[in-house]
């Protein structure tokens, strides 16, 4: 495969990518790890099977749903409850939940799921072993769960709107993987090809849930009528994701793992460049490109929201979506690099959230000069740790300016500048983010303001006359981690957040936009400036659909022949 020539369009300046309101503008993409995931299912043929489903008419039980790939079967293991309605709550110091479940390295015995009852349903309080990979729990959207168990029970199908409305019948409030809780650390499956990707585990244990909640809500409405229940039509049983409730837990990851999110976005950035450099298009990528917008656009009209911020974006977005349809409908699109006139006409007439759409659409005609790029997405971590202390004082005041030159324009002085604290909560070993100058919580500052800490690095390092960073380093041993931190984004220019995340108007939603982008969600929802909900897999096949429906094309509502 010839690639074109990304040195006419290079990927773009990690200065105007890694600001928190354009990653906080991400959608999903052909290289999010959801797609990865059912792509890989599909190509290589795997099959899926439910060996258990005891679950009584109170829709209380257990059951397994188990994956076959070439080499290996893993086993959704899943704890249904009757949870009553006063203890359901999507906080993580909640104990109860309406199902829980692990991940299991296989198929399990019924001594496994045995041992696994008394511990999963637990969570935190319970212990898992290295045979379970993930330890996860969701909770009901009561008021489309009960609607959807009423309307089968009685043969009719929900209101679409309703469905529309909310999209999901259950979100889950947690997702661990990595070693939490007893679980298998990442070390014991990073080297097996299907979990190569980041997150893979996860989304595979979501996409199982998700089959698991659709066949229970049938369940539960042929346990009510069994002489007039019907199943969910197909069609809209696809429209049903699974939700999911993230919070600050989640926002640390991008400070505290800059090479893996350098991976991710340069990954995207070089799939961007990749098609903006293309000298011309066939007619039959052009009506690819078109057709996904207007898929984009009623993606877009599905797209609900309470939170003010998010619907002003939802707004501006659907007349995005209108200005690139009436581009559209007059553009050249086959010649004289068309493409990056497209990119560069949507610098300038769309919003952040519009330029990020399009960079994801720009992907979709393109899956051979995309796809393989998610085998790029991990990354060794340790083997970036190393600190060079041989590396000159003047070589590192010189990557200082270059990286943390924002950093460096703002005045720290101010209180508004550093006005939040990051701190772990003792109860829940959680992120938190506090008022510095209002609660007791600086002391316990966790080093996540990489801004803050090289503005300080190099106040010391203009007024050293230390020749190397390891001299330096002797005498201010504080700034090790801000030089390993430089050091790494000098290396890798996608590793650092380029703004200010203690300022008084930080939004951690930005950096819980950006990562989720990138498993693969939808249909943002933020609650407040600290968590927001999201919609997994809707539009997406069931395990028993793969083959007979693509694994890769559902990100986006299908048109109907009208539209098409």
């Amino acid at each position: 495969m010839k690639l074109p020539d990304i040195t006419a369009v290079p990927p773009r300046d990690p200065n105007v990518v890694m600001r928190l309101d354009r990653l906080g503008s991400f959608h999903q993409s052909r290289l999010s790890f959801m797609r990865i995931l059912l792509r890989r299912l599909e190509a290589e043929r795997w099959t899926f099977d439910r060996p258990v489903f005891d679950i009584d008419t109170r829709g209380t039980g257990r059951a397994v749903y188990t994956a076959h790939g070439p080499d290996r079967s893993y086993s959704l293991v899943a704890f249904a409850n009757d949870l009553p309605p006063e203890k359901r709550s999507d906080r993580v110091i909640a104990t109860e939940w309406d199902a829980t479940f692990t991940l299991f390295d296989g198929i399990p015995t019924t001594d496994d799921l045995d041992r696994l009852q008394d511990n999963v349903p637990r969570q935190e309080a319970g212990r898992i072993s290295e045979r379970e990979l993930s330890l996860s729990r969701a909770n009901r959207s009561v008021r489309l769960w009960d609607h959807v168990v009423d309307a089968l029970a009685a043969g009719r199908q929900p209101d679409r709107d309703k469905v529309a409305e909310v999209g999901y019948l259950m979100r889950t409030t947690a997702v661990y993987g990595s070693g939490k809780f007893g679980a298998a650390d990442r070390e014991v499956t990073a080297g097996r090809p299907e979990f190569q990707a980041p997150f893979q585990v996860e989304m595979l244990s979501v996409f199982l849930t998700r089959a698991f909640v659709m066949d229970l809500v049938e369940h539960m409405a042929r346990s009510r009528a069994p002489d007039t229940a019907v199943p969910l039509d197909p069609d809209l049983r696809r429209r049903f994701g699974i939700g999911n409730s993230t919070g600050l837990g989640m926002a640390p990851f991008l400070l505290t793992h800059p090479a893996l999110i350098n991976s991710w976005i340069a990954a995207r950035e070089a799939a961007l460049a990749r098609i903006r450099a293309l000298p011309q298009a066939a007619p039959h990528d052009v009506a690819i490109f078109r057709r996904f917008a207007r898929r984009a656009r009623l993606h877009v009209d599905d797209w609900h929201s309470e939170h003010p911020v998010q619907i002003a974006k939802i707004d501006a977005l659907r007349a995005d979506m209108d200005a690139v349809l009436d581009k559209l409908e007059a553009a050249d699109l086959t010649s004289n690099r068309p493409w990056d006139r497209l990119w560069l006409w949507a610098e300038d007439a769309l919003t952040l959230e519009g330029q990020e759409l399009m960079a994801s659409l720009l992907m979709e005609p393109y899956p051979h000069l995309v796809d393989e790029l998610a085998t790029c997405m991990g990354a060794d971590e340790a083997a970036t740790w190393r600190i060079d202390g041989a590396m000159t004082c003047t070589d590192l005041r010189a990557l200082t300016e270059d990286v943390y030159g924002w950093a460096l324009a703002i005045d720290w002085t101010d209180p508004a500048a550093q006005a939040r604290v990051w701190y772990t909560s003792e109860a829940k070993l959680e992120p938190r983010l506090g008022d510095r100058f209002n609660e007791p919580v600086e002391p316990y500052e966790q080093p996540l303001c990489p801004g803050r800490d090289a503005a300080r690095m190099y106040t010391d390092l203009i007024a050293s006359d230390e020749a190397t960073v390891a001299g330096f380093l002797m005498r201010h041993p504080q700034h090790r981690h801000i030089v390993r931190r430089a050091q790494i984004a000098g290396r890798l220019p996608y590793a650092e957040i380029r703004d200010n995340t203690i300022d008084a108007s930080v939004k951690p939603i930005d950096m819980l936009r950006m990562k989720l982008s990138f498993f693969g969600a939808s249909h943002f929802d933020p609650r407040s400036d600290r968590w927001v909900r999201i919609n997994m897999y809707q539009h997406a096949p069931f395990p028993h659909e793969l083959g007979a429906r693509s694994g890769d094309d559902w990100a986006y509502p299908f048109l109907t022949e009208a539209a098409e």
